[in-house]
């Protein structure tokens, strides 16, 4: 399984997504792709700040469309499993001197919960996590 991060799901948004991340994305089994409900809330939140006006609203149809069509099945929670993960994880990078924030620590907790690489942009803010990284816009 491989888990997208926000920055892939926002990245498919543009009118001109960057071709390498298409590419990648084409060339992975769509069923092994999931997001977290961490990312949920980060895309929504993001799209939520924008100005009133049609772009806020082709965004908010755009995500809620692929929420529903693409990932409707395939939202990992951050639950009590993920928590486990999570407080050893802020432990864990708080020793080495490297805090993590909150969201990509919990994005982090639900990967390592369900044995799942990452596909992220800033492969930096999830080293030393133990969970596999694939970064889509170089891979």
């Amino acid at each position: 399984m491989i888990v997208l991060n926000t920055n892939v799901l926002s990245e498919l948004m543009r009118a001109q997504a960057e071709p390498a991340v298409v590419d990648w994305l084409n060339r992975q089994e769509q069923e092994s792709l999931a997001i977290t409900a961490v990312t949920v809330a980060e895309l929504l939140y993001w799209i939520a700040r924008l100005p009133d006006g049609r772009r806020k609203t082709g965004l908010q149809e755009a995500a809620l469309q692929m929420l529903d069509e693409e990932f409707a099945d395939r939202v990992l929670p951050f639950d009590e499993d993920a928590a486990i993960h999570y407080a050893a994880l802020v432990s864990l990078r708080e020793h080495a001197g490297r805090p993590i924030s909150m969201a990509d620590t919990q994005i982090a907790a639900i990967c390592r919960h369900h044995a799942a690489a990452l596909a992220t942009r800033n492969c930096k803010d999830f080293e030393g996590v133990g969970i596999v990284l694939a970064n889509p816009w170089l891979d």
